[in-house]
Formats: structure tokens, sequence, C-alpha cells
């Protein structure tokens, strides 16, 4: 504890300053051009960019249309882009990562959890990718369009200015029965030169693709998976054989091309014409627009939340209602680290929220179909950690042979944490079901009597030992397990008091919820730390306490020192590490910090909350609002798996509770 405080990095960040401990003595020339530098964040080198992009954060205004400041987007010398110049596509079945150079390289097909037909990010070298990128240098803008998930990406080269506009395509009914992606290149001024390339991934090694002409059409087959390339007569094949294709394009303004893949496995496939696909990029848009007009919130801080709402969107897996943690695997907790996992699991804790929030914004046909989805698992499966988004326990971890992200390994399929012992379960499947209820609506009888067995089984087991909400090997009495516990038997005795649960046990729960109380008070507040301690006789904190605001836990006093010395300990800039030591293990955990700020409103301090939101956010530049676990608060690379679902319904908490302090 303590060793933050003895960076100069952090100590510079947290007097208001992002600052490297010692001066970059790199010309510009040198500088990695698409990188904003820790020094370029203080107020003193700023970029023009940069400087309105801050002030346009001070007015809670967050600008999703970032020029990039180099002249090309750069991969490094072993082809990595940098993950924060990374865009989601999503359909409701899967998601696509779009780079700013215009190189498509993840996309599992055609399920979130298939193995991925493109997948550069882990494999820069042989991995599958799909690339439209200008020949010449050329400067970028990247925005979604407004209340949308339709990508634009404009390029800007000596010769001209194009538009590529990209869309995993959802039909007029809905999800389509198979996987669309449209990318539409639009000449808007000059003309520009495009190099194509399609390389077909193989797997890790596991399936050879090849090629064949059928009907008339180029059909792939990557081993299920069977798929069309699809593209407009200006596009100039150069080469085509198994492993894809390479082509070229030359855009003039006024003109427009797509290219498209439509795939599927082991079925049949529908080969539709350009132009339905074409039009279905714009009727996607439209859909977008729809179902993010049913979010609730106006005023300043509505093209924020609407964005994360729009990326947890991404998210939810239709076909069972499931919410996935994260579109990706093994993306680096820290680069050339081995804590890499598979995030294409359905956590409680991660559907718990989303479906708070998608409540607290007014998507109530999503909360729904996501609890009931939760409610069937623990029935049929029991409490689990996380599950397949397909139902069922989630499967065993294997390793994938590939490289992974910058040289980390390993890269891993299936997620062990589905056995461990998590008391934080309990407290996220009751408060889950009581916002429910709180929003007006009514639990029947088969989801209550799983809910009264679960408080039972809370009220049995809260004296064991578990891994606490961040999975640790090493099993304590965490003392957010137990504010978890505490707070599952508190929501159940409401439940039972509202009607919503039967009073049978009710007395028994109440018990127990005020011994879990006594036992907190007891063993778990330190006032040598001036705070409740990460587990009874440590000297260690833990940033995730800041929820026990939320969840109406002890006296304010407490709570605002504990929120206090996690700032003070574990915060470096605006961001926060996980709990003490965690600065030796992995980035900073961006989830905490907006609960942080969530936990000053309700501690009755909005200034510091806002201003401790609008540094959060304008740290995350250069992205377009899509957000990864985890962030180095040094240099501002993102890590770890993306789009992280926690990381967006911390930001929408965080939102709703700011708007509601405004009014």
């Amino acid at each position: 504890m303590g060793m933050m405080d003895d960076s100069p990095v952090c100590r510079s960040r947290r007097h208001g300053k992002i600052r490297a401990a010692e001066p970059s003595s790199s010309t510009p020339a040198q500088r990695d051009g698409d990188l904003i530098q820790s020094s370029d964040l203080d107020q003193e080198n700023r970029s023009p960019l940069v400087r309105s992009r801050l002030k346009s954060a001070q007015r809670n205004v967050v600008i999703n249309i970032i020029r990039l400041d180099s002249a090309r987007p750069r991969r490094d010398a072993e082809n990595y882009l940098h993950l924060e110049h990374y865009a989601a596509l999503g359909d409701g079945r899967t998601v696509a990562l779009s780079g700013s150079d215009g190189s498509l390289d993840w996309w599992c097909v055609p399920n979130l959890d298939s193995p991925p037909l493109f997948d550069r990010l882990l494999d820069p070298q042989e991995g599958g990718y799909f690339a439209i990128t200008p020949r010449e240098a050329f400067e970028v803008e990247r925005a979604y369009r407004p209340e949308s998930n339709v990508l634009e990406t404009i390029f800007t080269t000596a010769g001209g200015k194009a538009r590529l506009v990209e869309s995993l395509n959802s039909g007029s009914a809905g999800r389509l029965p198979w996987c669309e992606l449209a990318r539409r290149i639009e000449g808007l001024e000059g003309s520009i030169h495009f190099d194509i390339a399609l390389r077909l991934g193989h797997r890790a090694g596991t399936a050879s693709p090849y090629m064949q002409n059928v009907a008339g059409h180029d059909v792939f087959h990557v081993g299920g998976v069977l798929g069309l390339f699809l593209r407009g007569s200006g596009v100039i094949i150069e080469h085509l054989g198994d492993n894809g294709a390479t082509a070229s394009l030359t855009i003039e303004a006024g003109q427009s091309e797509l290219l498209a893949i439509v795939a599927g496995e082991d079925e049949p496939l529908v080969a539709p014409s350009l132009d339905e696909i074409d039009a279905r990029i714009d009727g996607s848009d439209d859909e977008w627009r729809t179902w993010a007009q049913t979010v609730q919130c106006d005023g300043p801080y509505r093209d924020t939340l609407v964005r994360s709402a729009l990326a947890l969107k991404l998210l939810l897996f239709s076909p069972s209602g499931a919410i996935a943690a994260a579109a990706t695997t093994s993306l680096p907790e820290r680069i050339g680290g081995s804590k890499n996992y598979d995030y294409r699991f359905a956590w409680v804790r991660d559907a718990g929220y989303t479906i708070n929030a998608f409540l607290r914004v007014g998507a109530q046909a999503e909360a729904k179909a996501a609890l009931t989805w939760l409610l069937k698992q623990i029935e049929e499966v029991g409490p689990r950690v996380c599950y397949s988004i397909w139902g069922g326990a989630a499967s065993d971890v294997r390793t994938v042979d590939l490289p992974g992200y910058r040289r980390s390994e390993p890269v891993v399929a299936g997620n062990r944490a589905t056995d461990q012992r998590q008391h934080g379960i309990y407290g996220d499947i009751f408060e889950t079901a009581a916002c429910f209820v709180d929003h007006g609506n009514i639990l029947d009888a088969r989801s209550a009597e799983i809910l009264v067995h679960l408080a039972d089984q809370c009220a049995d087991i809260w004296r064991q030992k578990d891994s606490g909400i961040w999975e640790l090997a090493e099993e304590q009495h965490y003392t957010m397990s137990k504010v978890s516990c505490w707070q599952a038997l508190a929501r159940a005795v409401e439940l039972a008091e509202a009607g919503q649960l039967p009073t049978t046990c009710r007395d028994r729960w109440s018990r127990e919820r005020d011994r879990i109380e006594a036992w907190i008070t007891e063993h778990c507040w330190s006032e040598s730390l001036g705070a409740y301690s990460f587990y009874p006789g440590s000297d260690r904190l833990d940033a995730s306490l800041a929820l026990a605001v939320r969840f109406g836990f002890d006296g304010r006093d407490r709570l605002r020192r504990t929120v206090e010395a996690i700032d003070r300990e574990l915060g470096c800039g605006p961001y926060h590490y996980r709990y003490s030591g965690a600065d030796k293990e992995d980035g900073c955990f961006l989830a905490c910090t907006f609960w942080m700020v969530e936990a000053k409103i309700l501690l009755d301090q909005p200034e510091a909350a806002s201003r401790a939101f609008t540094e959060a956010i304008e740290g995350l530049a250069p992205s377009i609002g899509v957000y990864p676990e985890m962030i180095d608060p040094v240099s501002g690379r993102y890590l770890g798996n993306m789009p992280q679902g926690l990381t967006h319904l911390a930001i929408i908490q965080a939102l709703m509770s700011l708007q509601a302090g405004r009014g």
C-alpha cells in the first residue's frame, strides 16, 4: 500500500496533470503519430485537437469524432494496431472490430463465441483480416452515425477524400439468419486509390481455407463456415485464391462501391444482391436509431450515455438473451503478461448490472429477456460465476496456438471462473430482481421460488471464504463479498415485504442480514487505513468497495473515508487500480473509476464527481466510444478485452447519477 504514491507519473496526475516522469526527447517525426503522448495531455503541451476535446468534455459533451494526429494510423513493426483505434460493429449475434486504417481484424462467425474468421488482432502475421486502405498517406476521421452502431471512417489523402461506411446488417424484421458484413466506399472529393486485401483465417492451424466459384459467386470455406465474397464492378481483382483475395479500387467524387461478406455455418446460404445488402446498411442504421430513441435520458449527458448503451446492445446475444462480458478473448491486462482471458461468456455480475442499466434507461424488453435467461440458468445449472452465452456452464480453458496481442500469451478459449466460489453473485442477482420490481414489474411464482432458495443458500454460506469479485486464486473473507451477502439478504427482505417473495423466511433473512453487518463492522474496518480493508487483518484496499455506497451499506462517514482512501492509495491520475498491489499486475480498471464517480455523487460530492468523470473520459481519447476493461495510466494505451460491458455499465450508472444530481 502506498506504492502508487511513489510514482512520479501518478503524483503529477493527482495534481491535475498527466505527465511522463521524464520529458520525451523524441522529435515530432519520431513520435508515434497516432498516439496522444502522456506529455501531450499536460495543459501547456496540448495540441489544438486535445484542447478542443477537453473543452468539450468539460461541457459534459464527449466528442465522438476524433481526428487522429498522424498522417497514417501506424501499425508497429509486428503489424499490431493500438486497441484504442478499433471500433465495434454488431448484429445481435456477433461483433467485429474495425481498425482506423480500414482493416477489420476480428470477427467470429457466425456467433460471438465461434472461432474467428478474422483474427489478425491476435495473429498479426498469419491471421485473417479484411482491409480497405488508401494506397497513399492519409488522415482519418471516425464516427458512428448519430445514435447508431453504423460506423463511418473518412480517409483524406493528397488526392481526395472518401468515406467508408461499415455495418453488420440486420433485416427489416430483425436479425438476419446469416451474417452480413457490408462495407460501402463513397467518393467525396477528388479521387483515392484503395488497396483491398481479404485473408481468410485458419483457426490457429486447424482449418485450411479454400475458395471456389459456385453459380457465378466466389465462395469460401473455412471449417464449417460457408461464405460469399461480394463486390461491385469497380473492384479490380488482382489475385483470387484459396486463402483470399487482393484487389484495388479507384473511387471518384460522387461514386460509391460496395464490398460485402455473407456467411453462415453448416447450413445453406442465401446469396443476396449487392443492392439488397447496400439498402440494409441504411435500414440497419434506422433500426439502431429507433432503438436508441427509447433510451430515456435527456440533457447534456445523452450522447455519451446512448453511446455506451449501444455498446452494451452489441453484447446482447439475441439467440438466447444472454449478455456477454466482452466480444474478444485474450487481450492482455498487461502487455507481455499472462493474465489473458476469454470474456465471450455471460457473467452473473455483468448480466445483473446490464439488466439494471437497461431498466434505468427504459430498455424494458432487453432487461426482461436477460433476467429470464439468467434465472433459467440458475434453475437449470445452479448459481455459477458465469455461463455459456447459449446456456449451461462455461467451457473449460484450452490454449490456442496463436502469438497473442503484442506477443502476450497465452491465447485461450473457455473460462474456468465458472467453478469458483464467489459470494458476490448473490448480491448481483437480488439487486437485479429488486431493480426489476422497482420499475413496476412483477416476479412470477417460479422466479420467486428460485430467489427464495438462493436467499436461503446465501444465509447459510456467507461465513465461508471465497475468491471475491476479482476472481482471485487465494480465497479469503473478502469484505466486498460479505457486503454482497448483506445486500442479497437486504433485498430479499425488501422483496418479501413488497409481496414479491413469500414471507416464510423473511425474519430469518433479516436476522442473518444484521449478523453480516455486525461481522463486517467488527472485522473489516481498519482505523489505521481509515477505510474498510480488502479482508480482515489486511492492510490493503479494494476499489470495488465504492459499490457499497450504491448498495446502501453502513454509515456514510465510513464509506466516505473509504472512498477517499481508494482515491489516495489506488488512484493513478483519473483512474484506479482494482486493489493494492494491482499496479504490478495489470492496468487501471476503468469500471472502478466510474464506480467512484457514482459513489461521490451519492455521498453529496457532485463537483468532485463531475470533475472525476470529465478527466476519466478525456483520458480515453482517441476512442470513439468503445472502451476496454483497463487502461495503462501512463501511456493511455487500452488493455484487456473490448468492448467491455462492465466499463460501459459503470459509465451509464455514473451518468445517470450525475443526471439525477443535476435535477
